[in-house]
């Protein structure tokens, strides 16, 4: 059977998602939970790499149970967290069609990168979001926020190291949204969410960065449209920690989780 699993971590103190020789990975703890419940090995399949250090919300993966096996798709999820460490939890679980893959079914992905504005970092606030100083200009990051929507190259804003066919991708929204003391009194910050069909490698951090610059007025627009028609790294910043970055959801075109009424 062809299960489907939602999936939580704390990306602190984990080397990504993907299977490490050296470090401690949401797949490797996954795979480890699945030999320990039901007694056989299964390869995880993920929706995609996320690295060292960024979290997830609702990352899915699939894996073929084995035959006998005698359990409810559903309590899968509770049967895996008994093994689980406390970074990573199975939010759901459900029967997926067999010819489910989390990743090549993918359609959308949206990622949220969180950032709060403040002279000194703030304990509460720095293991999920990262510190940039003084507030930015929202109107001008919703400028360049606009720029980045539609199908690019996004060359520019990848890092080094990916090994894809092409750099095209389609992003379909970039929503900046403000908060005043969500998670500490008397802080400002903000999210960043990205909707895309895919991104490269370093992406959404790179992208996190053009637009907070622009904002900052250390960036001009003009250098961001440029980046795009080139494909140019060094027109834009520094890619932003991994610590901000949470991946929140990824769509499939059908529910695959349906809790009942």
């Amino acid at each position: 059977m062809n299960i489907a699993l939602k999936i939580a971590y704390d990306g602190t103190e984990l080397s990504g998602w993907q299977i490490q020789t050296n470090g401690r990975t949401a797949q490797g703890e996954i795979e480890r939970a699945l030999e320990s419940a039901f007694g056989a090995w299964a390869r995880v399949t993920g929706s995609g790499r996320t690295d060292a250090g960024v979290h997830a919300a609702g990352q899915v993966c699939n894996f073929a149970l084995a035959d006998g096996i005698k359990i409810s798709p559903e309590r899968i999820a509770d049967a895996l967290n008994t093994f689980l460490p406390p970074d990573v939890r199975v939010l759901e679980s459900a029967a997926a069609p067999e010819e489910f893959d989390a990743c090549r079914s993918a359609k959308k992905k949206t990622y949220r990168y969180s950032v709060y504005f403040s002279r000194r970092e703030n304990p509460l606030l720095e293991r999920y979001a990262v510190r940039f100083g003084d507030s930015p200009d929202f109107a001008r990051m919703a400028e360049c926020a606009r720029l980045l929507e539609g199908e690019h190259d996004f060359a520019a804003f990848s890092s080094t190291g990916s090994s894809v066919k092409t750099t095209v991708r389609t992003v379909y929204s970039v929503e900046i949204s403000s908060w005043a003391g969500e998670y500490a009194e008397g802080v400002l910050g903000a999210h960043i969410e990205v909707c895309g069909s895919g991104f490269l490698y370093n992406m959404v951090r790179i992208m996190a960065g053009a637009l907070l610059d622009c904002g900052a007025g250390k960036l001009p627009l003009s250098a961001v449209e440029k980046a795009l028609c080139t494909g140019e790294r060094d027109l834009l910043g520094k890619t932003m920690p991994a610590k901000g970055l949470t991946l929140l959801s990824v769509e499939y075109g059908f529910p695959l989780f349906i809790r009942p009424q």
